[in-house]
């Protein structure tokens, strides 16, 4: 059996990713990019974070495009009021989301 070296529990009942996502200060803004496009970006992720899974995981719930670098997730289109409920979904606690 393996052990979290973090927290000291079993791998199955590790709460490390728990207690990393719930600290987090998420803020989730909109900016007009070139020829007035629309784009959704989300800040705050801080390192312990698989930002590259998050995008992943929000453009595929959203059906959009979209990229992420240094720790800012950016969204085609303007899905601000759709990205709080699915955070939340992905573990991240609704009183650390912003905008």
């Amino acid at each position: 059996m393996e052990i979290c070296p973090k927290c000291g529990l079993p791998d199955q009942a590790c709460v490390c990713d728990q207690i990393v996502k719930s600290s987090q200060k998420i803020r989730v803004t909109t900016d007009k990019k070139r020829y007035g496009k629309i784009v959704t970006i989300i800040t705050g992720f801080e390192s312990g974070i698989d930002v590259k899974q998050i995008a992943k995981d929000l453009k595929n719930s959203l059906a959009c495009g979209g990229t992420y670098k240094d720790n800012v997730v950016e969204l085609q289109g303007d899905h601000k009021s759709k990205v709080g409920d699915l955070l939340i979904g992905l573990g991240f606690d609704r009183d650390s989301i912003g905008e």
